[in-house]
């Protein structure tokens, strides 16, 4: 077991950012205000209950429970006593797309909107405290190849997370099967996160993807039992909440921003997909009540 650390961070000596960093804590004061980091964050939640909100979806806390959070992901700690380890890695220090191939957890651990953003760790404590110790004394060592050695181990941590994810949640790994499904399945994700702001109708990702859409429409309802509309306004909705909760734009600047030139057309889009008006939404649970 990892004993009570200090925090131990290494600085991108270019711009001065974060590049990544270890950290053990023993309570929830970091995590229990709105987190949005530009970097991605691995929290091991070893001890401790209560709630974990991420984009606006509330999940329960348990004991040795990993959560994976993207860049700009949104997330809260809703809890009093908790314990366990964090990383946080900038895309600068280690691009998980440029390693896709090694790790796969693009679209398993990270940037997946359609699966829960944890896995449970209690068969594979061991394992990853193993590789958090070493994680730990390496970046200590400022001797040579340090970067290359916590990036080894970083990747070790991940594929072992990854594993456990398509074990837990089958789903979140079916992207990896050889089967022609979904492949085309992973594309349209990554299609969808990619022009969602300028793209929203499913004919067009059909076409982007060169595949009938009847054909896609099947797979996607198969899978994912949604529609390629429903899996469009999903995305939209959450970048929607994203902009409402955390930033002072006017409605109509967030519906310009996300492809929409009628502001009174997003509205109702809006209160269609989340039964509320996107100003009552704010004033609610946003910008609006956070800033008063």
């Amino acid at each position: 077991m990892i004993a009570e650390s200090p925090v131990f961070t290494l600085i991108n000596p270019q711009n001065g950012n974060l590049g990544f960093k270890f950290m053990a804590f023993n309570d929830s004061s970091s995590f229990d205000h709105v987190q949005r980091h530009n970097y991605y964050s691995l929290i091991w939640v070893k001890q401790g209950s209560g709630k974990v909100r991420a984009d606006f979806k509330d999940y329960d806390l348990v004991p040795n429970s990993l959560f994976a959070f993207s860049p700009y992901q949104p997330f809260v700690f809703i809890t009093q006593q908790v314990s366990g380890v964090a990383l946080y890695f900038h895309p600068d220090f280690f691009c998980i797309h440029k390693h896709q191939a090694e790790i796969a957890c693009h679209g398993v651990l990270f940037n997946n909107i359609y699966e829960p953003p944890f896995i449970g760790v209690s068969d594979s404590s061991v394992t990853l405290d193993n590789v958090l110790n070493q994680i730990r004394d390496e970046i200590q060592n400022t001797t040579l190849a340090q970067h290359e050695i916590l990036v080894s181990y970083l990747k070790i941590f991940l594929i072992h997370c990854s594993r456990l994810k398509t074990e837990q949640a089958p789903q979140a790994g079916a992207d990896l099967v050889a089967v022609r499904e979904p492949y085309i399945l992973q594309n349209l994700k990554d299609a969808i996160e990619k022009n969602f702001k300028t793209k929203h109708s499913a004919g067009e990702y059909a076409n982007a993807l060169n595949i009938s859409i009847k054909a896609l429409a099947k797979a996607t309802k198969t899978y994912f039992d949604k529609t390629i509309t429903e899996l469009i306004s999903e995305r939209i909705i959450i970048e929607a909440k994203r902009e409402l909760y955390l930033t002072n734009k006017t409605v109509k600047e967030i519906a310009y921003g996300l492809g929409y030139d009628d502001e009174y057309y997003f509205s109702r889009f809006f209160k269609v997909n989340t039964d509320i008006s996107p100003q009552m939404y704010r004033e609610t649970v946003g910008f609006g009540r956070g800033g008063n």
